[in-house]
């Protein structure tokens, strides 16, 4: 029976040619939807993840109640010891340092005076040590505009804008003054490896980022670290399971009445961003449940005009003896194997082109100056296994069902009456 019918739908290509591209339509816009909303929301909680919060964060209780100040007279002594204790314990997360800081950067003339100076924001990292992951984790190649890569202690980077400001050039010495960890004033001279732009103007205003070690140096922080970053190793982070390893974390310190004790949270438990992973996961399910919705009203309507369009046919095969309920039958399995094909057809269209966004993305950097926010100036859709099944709701279920509502008006109407359709 299968046979005969696909038979009939090959070559009644009014049968299956417009149906079939109205179902394929729908699916490919929901599979590719699906895939933008989850790649954008999720790229921008990357992005904030590996600048600032990394998929979960180890500091000192004093300094998780003052983290917005960025306090690093509060910092972790002896970090080497925990970093190698949570590598240990919690193999499947990536782990590196960290130290945030703010500053005045100051460029002296050909006498030592004064001649530009500005507040910066820095970013102590393993700038030198590329197998600590932080360069590319961070994108930092990707981001330079000028000159290269420090290479050599006492060499740093900073914001492209930034350093026009201030009239430097790649290798002048500026200084950075700041505050130690003792809250002495200290003062550190760096050399300008290169610029930065990564596209964001809280970014591009006035960022330094430096070796680790050297800003150990500059701020008196031997062997400390403001932060402890880890970072699944998929690349993506998980709410749940970040929640969980923090929860089990603090636990183990849970008796310990110390101010300068490990504290772990979560990249939701931190700030601002709980607010917007919780944001994410919310928009995430109910755009995608809208546009699911909207595409099966499409394809159910479809699906109704399909079968009323029909009631000539389905009087024909009435008055040569076929029954109801065969009729009814057929025209479920006609809309089952149309509904098959659409959806497999949309699925593989909606993750071609979700790929296509996904490998290349969609560069938006223009509509982005001004912002204040960390958002991603591409925009990158995400394939995930959702995706792959996310279509068949509205290409399948919406599809039989609406010839199915249709079908019922031949057990409701009388036999003469779809003869008197089929002689018109």
């Amino acid at each position: 029976m299968i046979r005969f019918l696909l038979k009939g739908l090959w070559r009644d290509k009014s049968r299956s040619r417009l149906p079939i591209i109205v179902v394929a339509t729908g699916v490919m816009l929901t599979v590719f939807m699906h895939a933008y909303i989850t790649g954008f929301m999720g790229d921008t909680i990357e992005m904030n993840a590996r600048f600032s919060y990394g998929h979960v964060k180890v500091m000192t209780r004093a300094y998780a109640e003052l983290s917005d100040q960025i306090p690093n007279d509060l910092a972790l002594l002896d970090s080497d010891k925990t970093l190698a204790s949570l590598q240990r314990s919690y193999p499947e997360l990536e782990w590196t340092e960290r130290i945030q800081f703010g500053g005045l950067i100051d460029v002296p003339d050909v006498n030592g005076d004064t001649k530009a100076q500005g507040p910066a924001i820095g970013f102590a990292i393993h700038l030198l040590d590329a197998q600590k992951g932080d360069v590319d984790r961070m994108k930092i190649s990707n981001a330079i505009k000028e000159g290269a890569l420090a290479q050599h202690p006492n060499e740093a980077l900073l914001s492209d804008d930034f350093a026009r400001k201030l009239g430097l050039k790649i290798g002048d010495v500026f200084t950075l003054m700041g505050s130690s960890m003792n809250g002495s004033m200290t003062m550190y001279n760096l050399k300008l490896a290169g610029t930065v732009v990564f596209g964001v103007e809280m970014m591009d205003r006035g960022t330094v980022i430096a070796d680790i070690e050297d800003i150990r140096k500059a701020l008196e922080m031997q062997n400390a670290s403001g932060e402890l970053l880890g970072f699944f190793k998929d690349g993506y982070y998980n709410d749940d399971r970040a929640t969980k390893i923090a929860s089990e974390f603090n636990a183990s310190f849970k008796n310990v009445d110390d101010p300068y004790a490990p504290l772990m949270k979560s990249l939701g438990q931190q700030g601002s961003m709980g607010q917007y992973v919780e944001m994410a996961k919310v928009w995430s399910f109910y755009v995608s449940l809208i546009f699911i919705i909207a595409m099966s009203l499409v394809l159910w309507n479809a699906g109704l005009l399909g079968g009323l369009r029909r009631y000539g046919e389905v009087g024909l095969r009435i008055a040569i003896g076929e029954e109801k309920i065969h009729v009814y039958k057929t025209m479920i399995y006609e809309s089952l194997l149309i509904g098959i094909g659409g959806t497999i057809t949309g699925t593989i269209l909606g993750l071609f082109f979700a790929y296509l966004l996904q490998r290349y993305g969609l560069d938006i950097s223009g509509a982005m100056e001004g912002a204040t926010l960390m958002f991603p100036t591409v925009i990158k859709a995400r394939i995930t296994l959702t995706d792959y099944y996310i279509g068949f709701f509205p290409g399948i279920v919406s599809t039989v069902l609406g010839t199915a509502l249709s079908g019922i008006g031949i057990f409701k109407r009388q036999t003469a009456s779809l003869f008197k359709e089929l002689e018109s």
